[in-house]
């Protein structure tokens, strides 16, 4: 299972038309308005499915969906490829965008749902967090690979290597176990005491249509507390994570040469991969966690110094780890039977938070520099650990309550007789 996983993630991500697309767009001869509608598509595209694919992964065979996603990507790459044109690219995104919502909620469904027959639902942290990490390997290699490639073949060597990564993805993801039948049984595989939705009556639809999963998934997350949270903790540090989109930004502000940005963007990067390996452990010091983040974000990003980016880094291995182990606490409070279901509303919630990320940077860099603008980031991450801490010392004073003997109470001086 690991190893499946492992691989999936890797080969996602190990595109190599990745870094170099926006000048593919701009060598056919897309203006920046065109390019920019393109982007807007993408997202569009991804918004609108995220929910529907968890649906379908509820329904359905989450194994076959898997195979599906990589080879919609690889269909867009294709004809960006062989026909490259503003409709050809705006067909790729629209496949592409489908692609991701495929995965998106499945992946992570599938995962803890084999996990939990097999007895090492702990093992779940661990295994997204890695996989997380691999994904961003796979970035850096994509990016170190392209150069090379297309300086041999030009755009379309990078094209066809991307298609074909693609149809890696999809062989690899036919080893994926799957004890469901895609017909959507009944197993809760919820682990958490404090989940509170109720079982179906035994006469309910063995096998649901779309509609009825919605309502099972809208249920379960209005009727569950801990399930609510922990859709909401879930989206809000993952959209967060949007901000390294404008690290290079940040980096280019501390005066560095371009050569240079590269190299400090690494650093970055690594914080990814060692966050993503070390997911799985201390899931107990989430909130102190993410107020270390915070710090180190706020005070990399408003140093003005290239050395600064180290502080990112660990900031931004820090929200990866989050995001792992935040995804866990998730897992642990839904059923399998609207698994994918409400993951994929965390997807959603993850996308809006993205970009809200997107709509205040544009409105703030009007009047800022992108220091500031990234350290206003550390907010959401000081308020997520102030709630998790309270959370947990309510959750002490009540475990203490309850472990008092029955009709026993501190008595007071007064009416001990020891009052002066």
């Amino acid at each position: 299972m690991a190893r499946t996983l492992y691989a999936y993630a890797f080969l996602e991500d190990l595109v190599l038309l990745y870094p170099v697309y926006a000048l593919l767009f701009a060598e056919t001869g897309l203006s920046a308005a065109q390019i920019s509608s393109l982007f807007v598509l993408w997202s569009a595209t991804a918004v609108a499915l995220e929910v529907p694919s968890g649906l379908w992964a509820d329904r359905f065979s989450r194994r076959r969906l898997l195979t599906l996603a990589p080879l919609l990507t690889g269909a867009g790459f294709a004809l960006w490829t062989f026909l490259p044109s503003y409709a050809s690219f705006a067909a790729g995104f629209v496949l592409w965008g489908a692609g991701s919502s495929l995965r998106s909620g499945t992946v992570q469904a599938l995962t803890y749902e084999e996990l939990v027959r097999a007895g090492e639902a702990d093992a779940y942290a661990r295994l997204i967090g890695r996989a997380r990490g691999l994904r961003t390997v796979a970035e850096m290699a994509a990016t170190a690979l392209a150069a090379p490639v297309i300086a041999a073949g030009g755009y379309r060597a990078a094209g066809v290597a991307s298609v074909l990564v693609c149809a890696a993805g999809a062989a690899v993801s036919l080893a994926f176990p799957e004890s469901r039948d895609g017909r959507n049984e009944r197993r809760d595989g919820c682990r958490n005491e404090h989940r509170t939705v109720p079982e179906p009556p035994p006469d309910e639809e063995p096998h649901p249509g779309l509609r009825e999963l919605l309502r099972g998934g809208l249920a379960e997350v209005r009727g569950s507390p801990a399930a609510r949270r922990a859709v909401l903790l879930a989206a809000v540090l993952t959209g967060a994570l949007s901000y390294d989109e404008y690290v290079p930004l940040l980096t280019v502000s501390t005066g560095v040469t371009d050569a240079t940005v590269p190299l400090l963007l690494l650093v970055v990067s690594a914080g990814a991969v060692a966050g993503g390996w070390c997911a799985g452990r201390g899931g107990r010091w989430l909130a102190p966690g993410l107020a270390a983040a915070a710090c180190c974000l706020a005070c990399g990003a408003l140093s003005g110094h290239p050395a600064g980016l180290l502080l990112v880094g660990i900031a931004y291995g820090l929200g990866n780890w989050a995001v792992a182990t935040a995804e866990a606490r998730l897992q642990d409070r839904i059923a399998d039977r609207t698994r994918a279901t409400v993951s994929s509303m965390a997807g959603l919630g993850a996308e809006i938070v993205a970009v809200l990320v997107f709509a205040g940077y544009a409105l703030g860099s009007a009047w800022s520099p992108p220091g500031p603008l990234l350290a206003a980031l550390a907010i959401p991450y000081l308020a997520l650990a102030w709630a998790l801490r309270r959370r947990g010392q309510g959750r002490q004073r009540r475990g203490a309550l309850r472990r008092e003997p029955p009709g026993e109470r501190p008595v007071s001086p007064t009416e001990s007789g020891d009052a002066r």
